[in-house]
């Protein structure tokens, strides 16, 4: 059985991960050790879609931080702020997973 649209629309291909990997110099932009591009700002749970505009280089440390703790906020300002410098016209309502679109 073939993957839904909605599971392929939230995984983060090869390519957005080595073109995000490339925006954030293969850091953390949270704390700057090495890390991957495998994080989601909008969280897959919450329908975050797997493109770049929404996808973040964190180390694993880092990663859980935000997935698991209540920096969640805190940290969630400062991607904002990140992504929003880094894609002009960064908008989060265009980073969610709408069926049928």
């Amino acid at each position: 059985m073939g993957r839904s649209r909605r599971t392929k629309a939230l995984s983060i291909s090869a390519g957005v991960k080595a073109r995000v990997y490339e925006r954030d110099g293969g850091c953390c932009v949270w704390c700057g050790r090495p890390g991957a591009p495998n994080a989601h700002y909008i969280p897959r749970s919450l329908s975050g879609l797997g493109v770049e505009q929404n996808i973040l280089t964190l180390c694993p440390d880092c990663h859980h931080r935000y997935d698991r703790t209540g920096d969640r906020p805190r940290m969630g300002e400062y991607f904002r702020n990140y992504l929003s410098r880094c894609y002009p016209d960064w908008d989060e309502k265009n980073l969610v997973y709408r069926k049928g679109e």
